[in-house]
């Protein structure tokens, strides 16, 4: 299979980085996009006169669709090339930005959000895809080491930009900020990004085939439910917090602090993640010491949401920190016995964990209390506790 060149030995650091920059806002696009959208929730109830819980239902609809559109892009784009696929789901987002703009009730900007998260989906899928085609070995690590930086800070970025436009003009002037930033980025790929399907190709593997080994894979539907809990308190905490400030008049500026420090935590994380991994820890070690410091965190975040204190965002700082300890740790090895088929099988564990993410976060705005829904994906998380030796890993 034809492979673009990698860079050469000698190529500067400051080359590396610049080369990296499309890709990199590509792959943080998603969740950029997605806490942009968090500070105007209440905006969004107040204006379509809808209760926190049915706003909050935007959000696990997002990822719902968001789960399918990994699907669908992760195909399309074997079939069309990486570039349409990109364009495509640009547009795509672009479209539905415009539409939840002008949404005349909120049955409307539900089907815009719908389609926004459909095509959100194609900056992570797409982005992975066009970095394997064009790096590989020690440089693709190396590749994916500054992605795991930028996404550390992108929520964050997300939250200070979202609360931004909301200040400026309530949920409205988020939804305009999204559709520029689709214009903007679908402008740059136009310009830039280059066709890196190879021209000498395999068929895409066969769905149902991988879908049976799938399913009758236990360690790996431990993996996607681990990776939906861990991903449940974060995205709980974007979903929930803009109300809980609100019920308690506390400053909205609460709500960007803890981005920050929610990224702070990220990046800490994978910090401790690299150091213990050279330290020669096992990956499954660290999984453990990560599942103790989300429970321990789940527990004070239910102290700080019982006292109506938004204070809250100090233990879910430690929430995320155990995030960036954790998630590397569980994605890495899952795939490791479907060589054959790692595009599709990484397709169907997306569309698998996001799926149960969008399924949490139904409930999450159903029950409106962020400690409960922290500390029921810590407790999740401990039953769900991977083994050090699984026989269900044998032969595939």
């Amino acid at each position: 299979m034809e492979r673009l060149p990698t860079l050469p030995a000698m190529s500067s650091v400051s080359s590396f980085r610049a080369r990296l920059a499309l890709p990199t806002a590509l792959m943080m696009f998603p969740q950029v996009v997605e806490t942009m959208y968090s500070p105007a929730l209440p905006s969004i109830a107040q204006g379509y006169a809808v209760t926190s819980a049915r706003a909050g239902q935007t959000l696990s609809l997002y990822f719902a669709a968001f789960a399918l559109g990994t699907m669908l892009w992760g195909r399309l784009c074997d079939r069309w090339g990486r570039r349409p696929a990109m364009l495509a789901g640009l547009a795509l987002y672009g479209m539905a930005s415009c539409m939840a703009l002008w949404a005349p009730d909120f049955g409307w900007l539900l089907a815009a959000r719908i389609l926004a998260a459909i095509g959100a989906a194609v900056g992570s899928v797409v982005t992975q895809t066009v970095l394997r085609d064009q790096y590989g070995g020690a440089e693709l690590a190396r590749v994916f080491a500054l992605m795991g930086l930028a996404l550390a800070i992108s929520p964050a970025l997300g939250l200070l930009a979202g609360s931004a436009l909301v200040r400026w003009r309530q949920h409205e002037g988020v939804f305009l900020g999204l559709a520029w930033l689709a214009l903007l980025l679908g402008s740059w790929t136009a310009w830039s990004l280059p066709e890196t399907r190879p021209k000498v190709r395999e068929s895409p593997a066969p769905v149902w085939p991988v879908l049976g080994r799938m399913v009758r894979d236990a360690a790996l539907w431990r993996t996607a439910g681990n990776v939906a809990w861990y991903n449940l308190c974060l995205y709980g905490f974007y979903q929930l917090m803009p109300f809980h400030l609100a019920q308690w008049g506390a400053p909205s500026s609460w709500l960007a602090t803890g981005g920050v420090l929610l990224g702070l935590g990220a990046l800490a994380g994978a910090w401790l993640t690299r150091r213990w991994l050279a330290q020669g820890l096992d990956a499954t070690v660290l999984i453990r010491r990560a599942n103790v410091l989300l429970l321990t965190a789940a527990l004070g975040v239910m102290l700080a949401v019982l006292g109506r204190s938004a204070w809250l965002v100090v233990p879910m700082a430690v929430v995320a920190l155990a995030y960036g300890l954790a998630i590397p740790n569980l994605l890495a090895p899952a795939l490791q016995h479907y060589a054959d088929c790692r595009g599709t099988a990484a397709a169907l564990l997306g569309l698998a964990y996001y799926t149960l993410l969008g399924v949490g976060l139904a409930l999450a705005a159903l029950v409106q209390q962020l400690g409960v829904v922290c500390l029921a994906s810590a407790l999740a998380v401990h039953w769900l506790q991977p083994r050090r030796k699984d026989p269900s890993r044998g032969s595939h």
